[in-house]
C-alpha cells in the first residue's frame, strides 16, 4: 500500500504515464546550406544522418515522395541512427497525384512492399501529401483511406494525410479519417488550410514559418507556444510528430533543437 505522503509523487507518475512521446525533427538531412551552419565544418556528407539523428528525435524522409528507394537504403538508415530514433516517410506522389484515388490501392501496396519495413521499429507515420488542387470527394477519398493497410509484415502502420484544399474543411472528411484511424496533418504557419481535428491515436504537425530574421527561425514566444501546443497534444497519451519544414530552411534545424530543449 502507498503511504499518504507518497500520494503526490504517485499522481505525478500517473500523469507522466499518460504523456505521449513527442518527437521533433526536420525534413530530410541533405541540404548544402546546412553545412557549416547545422553540420560542423569538415563533417563528411556520409555522416550527416548520423549527426542529425543525434541532435533531433525524428526526420521526415522526403525522397520517397519523388521516387522509390532501395531496401538497402532503408536498412542503412536504420543502422546509422540511435535506437529510439524514428523516421516518418512521405508516400510517393505517383500515388496521391491521380485523378481517381479509388484506384490507388495497388500503388499504396507497392510502396509498402518497396523496403520501408527495413526501418523496423524506426518506421514512424507515412505522410500522404496531396496537391493544393485536389478537392475533397467523400466517396473517392474514403476509398483511398480504406486502401491504407493497418499493418504489414506483422508491424502496425500509422498513416497521415496532408490535404491542401479548403474543400477538406468538411465534417465528412474528419469522420472518414477518424473511421480509418488516419491522422489529419496539422499544417501551420503556411498558405495552406490549417485543419486541426482529432482523428487518430497520434498527432502529426508540420510547421512552416521559420524566417531569416529570427536567429532560431521562430521568435522565443513562438517557440514557447509550439512547445506548449506539443505538450497539450501529448497530454492525453498521444504520440506527437512535429517537423519544422519549409520556411527559411537554413534555420529549421536550430528551430527544431530549440523546441527539443523546451520539451526537455
Amino acid at each position: 500500500m502507498r503511504r499518504a505522503c507518497d500520494l503526490g509523487d504517485w499522481r505525478g507518475e500517473e500523469a507522466m504515464a499518460k504523456q505521449g512521446r513527442i518527437r521533433v525533427g526536420i525534413g530530410g538531412w541533405t541540404y548544402e546550406p546546412w553545412r557549416g551552419t547545422f553540420y560542423p565544418d569538415g563533417l563528411t556528407q556520409k555522416r550527416e544522418l548520423e549527426y542529425a539523428s543525434r541532435k533531433l528525435s525524428s526526420i521526415e524522409i522526403n525522397g520517397t515522395y519523388y521516387g522509390s528507394q532501395k531496401p538497402e537504403s532503408f536498412a542503412k538508415w536504420h543502422d546509422e541512427t540511435p535506437d529510439d530514433f524514428v523516421f516518418s516517410l512521405k508516400g510517393p506522389r505517383f500515388t496521391t497525384n491521380r485523378r481517381v484515388l479509388a484506384e490507388a490501392a495497388e500503388s499504396v501496396q507497392r510502396f509498402i512492399d518497396s523496403g520501408v519495413l527495413e526501418l523496423k521499429d524506426k518506421l514512424g507515420p507515412i505522410n500522404w501529401q496531396f496537391m493544393p488542387t485536389k478537392k475533397f470527394d467523400p466517396d473517392d477519398f474514403g476509398a483511398f483511406l480504406a486502401a491504407l493497410p493497418a499493418e504489414a509484415g506483422g508491424r502496425s502502420l500509422r498513416h497521415a494525410v496532408e490535404v491542401r484544399h479548403d474543400s477538406f474543411r468538411d465534417p465528412q472528411f474528419a469522420e472518414l479519417a477518424r473511421k480509418h484511424g488516419v491522422a489529419v496533418i496539422h499544417a501551420a504557419d503556411s498558405e495552406y488550410p490549417e485543419i486541426e481535428v482529432d482523428t487518430a491515436p497520434f498527432t502529426y504537425a508540420r510547421i512552416m514559418g521559420t524566417t531569416e530574421g529570427e536567429e532560431k527561425g521562430y521568435s522565443e514566444a513562438a517557440l514557447d507556444a509550439w512547445a506548449k501546443k506539443a505538450k497539450d497534444w501529448a497530454s492525453g497519451g498521444k504520440d506527437v510528430y512535429l517537423y519544422v519544414i519549409s520556411g527559411h530552411k537554413v534555420r529549421n534545424p536550430v528551430a527544431a533543437m530549440a523546441l527539443i530543449e523546451r520539451l526537455g
